[in-house]
């Protein structure tokens, strides 16, 4: 097959230009989407993503397991924080859909067919006296090859969707950003909890250890008959109740390290231990307005907000340019005949001018759609930056108390220690009974309780201010080093 020279140096000219520009609106929207810029509790819930994983290959023997450790596996793991990654990779996928509409179309279609008619089923039903009218025409062939160039030269309903569905990717990125802030905010959170009751173990089996030394004491004392078989009834019943408050402290252990697990991505039945404590380590002080500074320009979750309020305004854009006229380009080039042997250059170049007159109410339905998503996402950015703000400040309040209570429960233990030490002395010298002993006990593992749960709730301020300002990963490595 020849073609003629300078027809096809015209087409492949058209072609390349047609081509260069196309590339060159898909460059101005990848540009503008690189320069543009849920919230988890601690009380996870089991239907929350972020409290399950994809589990990893288990492996022999008991895995150590710090904090950070606990935080990078979560990282790799978290279910939460697939989806999310799913969700970016979706996005990214409809944005090239949007995009696919202001880039060129090329394809091929080449084909030979071969036909015979039979003309009385098309109704050719034709007598003439002394003609001879063949009932069949055929077989006969035809032969098409081309290649086919589609373009939207100029469609700014197309160019808006682009640029919306541009800004959504930006949203979904930084919603992946801030999944992973979640998931060191519930992965910390937990692993504290889980050293909490490991604490809280450690304090039951001391306390175990003296209510069973104070019920020794008292059952000699009964049995030399300095004191009524009351004391050691009594002395009795605190052993239990603390034996009791054991067996409890080593169940919600063992359940608090299957939530760690979960959370991170371990292998079911994965045997662990963790290797991290839970020492006060105070935090330098930040202001309220520098905190509030650092999370409005830091927070992923916000920066994602602004960007779907972007994409809404570009959707209004796109519904309200359904108004707008398009044009178009077509062309083929190829070589036709009714066989390939003798085919002849053939091609067909079309520009078309379309010019939306009625539309039968859909762009105004469009456009009523793309207001209503705008004033939604409005709302959502003002409701976020708010809570923002709550989220700084509770932080604050939180970290500031918690590290006062800390004190007073060091206090406190230190008192309640004084008190059992001279209630034991005195039930020994007779001049107190073991009610005197039970109680000074209660008060001491009160004493303990109270400083567990200041610890927690002070580690867990640093995570959730972490949380609060869009720095956890940065955080907790800051917050937490040298453990």
């Amino acid at each position: 097959m020849r073609l003629s020279d300078g027809l096809g140096r015209t087409f492949l000219l058209a072609g390349t230009l047609l081509c260069g520009a196309a590339a060159s609106v898909g460059q101005t929207q990848t540009t503008t989407s690189s320069s543009g810029a849920g919230q988890a509790t601690p009380g996870v819930q089991a239907a929350n993503p972020f409290a399950g994983s994809v589990p990893a290959q288990p492996v022999p023997g008991v895995l150590p397991i710090s904090l950070l450790d606990a935080i990078d596996r979560g990282l790799k793991q978290n279910l939460g924080l697939l989806l999310s990654n799913a969700d970016t990779q979706s996005a990214r996928g409809q944005r090239w859909e949007q995009l696919s509409a202001l880039l060129p179309h090329v394809s091929a279609e080449p084909y030979v067919d071969v036909s015979k008619i039979n003309l009385t089923e098309l109704g050719f039903l034709l007598h003439i006296p002394g003609v001879n009218i063949p009932s069949t025409v055929g077989p006969y062939s035809y032969f098409d090859a081309r290649v086919s160039v589609s373009q939207s030269l100029f469609d700014w309903k197309s160019i808006s969707g682009a640029r919306a569905a541009s800004e959504s990717v930006k949203s979904s990125e930084y919603s992946y950003k801030d999944a992973r802030d979640l998931v060191v905010l519930v992965v910390g959170v937990n692993y504290l909890q889980a050293i909490a009751d490991e604490a809280r173990i450690e304090t039951a089996e001391a306390q175990v250890k003296t209510a069973q030394a104070l019920y020794n004491q008292a059952s000699d004392q009964v049995t030399a008959g300095t004191s009524p078989a009351i004391d050691a009834l009594r002395t009795k019943v605190e052993l239990q109740t603390r034996q009791q408050l054991l067996i409890q402290a080593r169940n919600d252990l063992a359940i608090q390290k299957l939530t760690v697990a979960r959370a991170i991505g371990l292998a079911p039945g994965q045997q662990f231990e963790l290797t991290d404590k839970s020492p006060y380590q105070p935090l330098e002080g930040i202001s309220v307005e520098e905190a509030l500074k650092r999370a409005y320009s830091s927070r992923s979750d916000y920066q994602a907000a602004m960007a779907e309020e972007r994409a809404a305004e570009f959707v209004r854009k796109a519904a309200v340019a359904g108004y707008f006229p398009s044009v178009s380009f077509n062309a083929d080039l190829g070589a036709g005949a009714l066989h390939p042997s003798t085919a002849t250059q053939v091609f067909d170049v079309r520009g078309t001018l379309t010019i939306p007159i009625f539309t039968g109410g859909s762009v105004h339905g469009d456009i009523l759609q793309a207001d209503a998503r705008l004033k939604q996402s409005r709302e959502r950015l003002e409701n976020l930056r708010a809570q923002i703000d709550s989220d700084v400040r509770t932080a604050l309040f939180n970290l500031e108390s918690s590290s006062e209570l800390v004190a007073v429960a060091r206090s406190n233990i230190e008192l309640a220690e004084q008190t059992l030490t001279q209630s034991r002395d005195r039930f020994t010298a007779g001049v107190a009974d073991s009610v005197e002993v039970v109680q000074s006990q209660e008060a001491l593992a009160s004493a303990h309780e109270q400083y567990i749960t200041s610890l927690y709730n002070h580690d867990s301020a640093k995570i959730s201010l972490a949380r609060a300002l869009g720095l956890a990963e940065e955080g907790v490595k800051e917050y937490f080093k040298g453990r």
